[in-house]
């Protein structure tokens, strides 16, 4: 099996998951071991998941590993029951695991999909596992409070390996040590990044994920070398990660689509605008905690475009039969949460240049925000 080729890094949680995987083979890397990297969702293409030495896989080996795993499906799909068949996540799960392994890289972080315990991705026999955070996201799948959500992520951890413990409640750490305890496994605690190590950007957010990333990543390798961990941490560069792009007006690129997500977001903007207003352009997912991400980001906001995602555009990105909430319907719950200068464009291409022509007036930034989706837009 492919994924037994390559040593493992399972990343788990509810926030978080993407920087994480991406700062701990980044980490690695820097450490003189090749590493690889599986996350989601993509923007463009799905080839964008998978990533070898910080890089895109090239499509030469994304459509070899693709093609691999296709010719298993049609075998699986045959003895399958009724109505049952792979799904799209098994099935590019696999093509990563194959073409990580193809690569010859000596460790894989695999960013978990959902959950964890019934993941397409615990199949790994990982090395270390972190939990980056716990959140009320997907209660309908992994259960009602922070613990059930939780006992569904920790399922991953393996027998006598290492537990990364990320910023969480006391009865989330209660049961990570039960859990670690019960697995004969190493537990590591992450409260923040020590001071003397500085990240390329100012968002407190990205300082919790660098330290579960680096204790991910000692974990692997032993011990660090400081000097190649404060490296990697001035190069950081993540995309939809408190992104600053610097145009006129400027753009801040953030992929929060969820209540801790967007609080996250919200305690890094002021100082990433520097006493500028900010004018949000936003779409959110219909199953998602509308009211939280808005009443979390309106105390910071000056004005707010509400727009959708073209229900297309989701299933090219891998989530067919998604949808957006109506521009109508997140324009209501702005106001509801406070925001007085509030418009609605159902056209995502249109909100943009709406959100830019009035940071432009006002001498602004714009934020796009609300889902991993929407940032697409911001380059057209």
């Amino acid at each position: 099996m492919p994924q037994h080729r390559f040593a493992s890094v399972h990343v788990v949680g509810t926030n978080g998951k993407t920087s994480v995987a991406q700062m701990t083979a980044a980490l690695l890397e820097a450490h003189g071991v090749s590493a690889g990297a599986y996350v989601s969702p993509h923007e463009e293409r799905w080839s964008e998941r998978i990533q070898i030495g910080g890089a895109e896989i090239d499509s030469r080996r994304f459509a070899a590993a693709v093609e691999r795993v296709a010719q298993a499906v049609e075998a699986v799909d045959r003895g399958l029951g009724e109505g049952e068949s792979i799904t799209q996540f098994e099935a590019d799960t696999a093509a990563a695991f194959v073409a990580l392994a193809a690569a010859g890289v000596e460790v894989g972080v695999i960013e978990a999909g959902l959950g964890g315990r019934l993941d397409a991705t615990n199949v790994l026999p990982s090395r270390a596992t972190a939990l980056t955070s716990i959140g009320l996201e997907h209660t309908q799948w992994l259960g009602d409070t922070e613990v059930e959500i939780a006992a569904e992520k920790l399922a991953v951890l393996r027998d006598h390996t290492t537990l990364v413990l990320g910023p969480v409640s006391e009865p989330v750490e209660l049961l990570a040590r039960r859990t670690a305890a019960e697995r004969h496994s190493a537990l590591v605690t992450v409260r923040d990044l020590a001071p003397q190590v500085e990240l390329a950007s100012p968002a407190p957010y990205l300082r919790r994920d660098f330290a579960v990333a680096l204790a991910a990543a000692e974990a692997v390798l032993g011990r660090l070398d400081p000097g190649a961990a404060t490296g990697v941490a001035a190069a950081l560069d993540l995309h939809g990660r408190m992104e600053v792009i610097d145009t006129e007006p400027p753009l801040i690129l953030d992929a929060a689509h969820n209540p801790d997500g967007a609080r996250a977001l919200a305690e890094a903007l002021p100082a990433a605008a520097a006493g500028r207003e900010v004018i949000a352009c936003l779409a959110v997912l219909a199953d998602k905690d509308v009211a939280g991400v808005v009443g979390a980001l309106a105390p910071v906001l000056s004005g707010l475009v509400a727009t959708e995602i073209p229900t297309e555009r989701l299933a090219v990105a891998g989530r067919p039969g998604a949808r957006t909430l109506p521009a109508s319907a997140l324009a209501v719950a702005a106001r509801e949460a406070g925001l007085g200068r509030v418009e609605e464009e159902p056209d995502p291409a249109a909100a943009m240049a709406r959100a830019r022509a009035e940071a432009r007036e006002r001498a602004g930034i714009v934020l796009v925000t609300g889902s991993h989706y929407l940032l697409h837009y911001a380059g057209e």
